[in-house]
């Protein structure tokens, strides 16, 4: 699957062969930089260690076993949560963001594996100075890990302004194929419409007369059936 991604006001827009256009908004280094000082991840592993202390380090045996789980759990922790809970840690949850793969899709096991391994390349030679560097210096805000992963940092989608665009519509069938720029245009316009005046949409209404077979209100109104047909 192939994707062109561009970068529009501050959101990647990432366009598949379909004409779906993803928007997502890459989370720069300041926010990132917080959610590791916060270290809710780290302490959620501190806890977790010490309750498996308390229990297996009383003898020999438990205390090799002890060891192989300090380490599993300290890499398997982000891995298994980027996974299985949308590419969020309990850190990255409360923050607002959350890892997916460049291509807009669910992250994966490789992926999620690679960038946290990475990890401490990113923080040579100390305090993660090589990712923030990276990350100021690419255009996506990615560190070494998401770059070599092939793997994007954004805010959580809030999932509203598409699944509301035409509530209450009964969908419509366009009388014609669409290409994927002129459907993006449609979805667009209702996007927008808060912004424009009323004399405005039924101008924009008369021009899509070609699609609508109507003028003015009744053509704006046909375009919301199209519209909710697309979405």
């Amino acid at each position: 699957m192939s994707f062109q991604a561009n970068l529009i006001d501050g959101r990647l827009s990432l366009t598949t062969p379909e004409g779906v256009r993803l928007l997502l908004t890459p989370a720069g280094a300041a926010t990132r930089a917080w959610a590791w000082a916060w270290a809710i991840d780290l302490m959620i592993w501190l806890m977790a260690i010490w309750a498996l202390a308390m229990v297996l380090l009383g003898s020999k045996v438990g205390q090799g076993v002890y060891l192989v789980l300090l380490f599993v759990s300290y890499w398997g922790y982000p891995i298994l949560c980027e996974v299985y809970c949308g590419g969020r840690t309990l850190g990255k949850r409360i923050m607002g963001i959350e890892v997916v793969r460049a291509d807009g899709l669910p992250v994966g096991w490789r992926e999620s594996a690679l960038r946290n391994l990475m990890l401490v390349a990113d923080f040579l030679p100390a305090m993660y100075f090589a990712g923030l560097l990276s990350m100021l210096f690419d255009g996506r805000s990615r560190r070494l890990g998401d770059i070599v992963a092939g793997t994007q940092v954004v805010y959580t989608d809030k999932g509203q302004e598409r699944s509301q665009l035409a509530v209450g519509v009964p969908p419509l069938a366009a009388p014609f194929p669409l290409t994927p720029e002129q459907q993006r245009a449609l979805v667009d316009l209702f996007e927008r419409e808060k912004t424009l005046s009323p004399e405005r949409l039924e101008e924009l209404g008369s021009l899509a007369e070609p699609l609508t077979g109507l003028t003015g209100a009744a053509s704006l109104q046909r375009l919301r059936g199209i519209v909710a047909g697309l979405t």
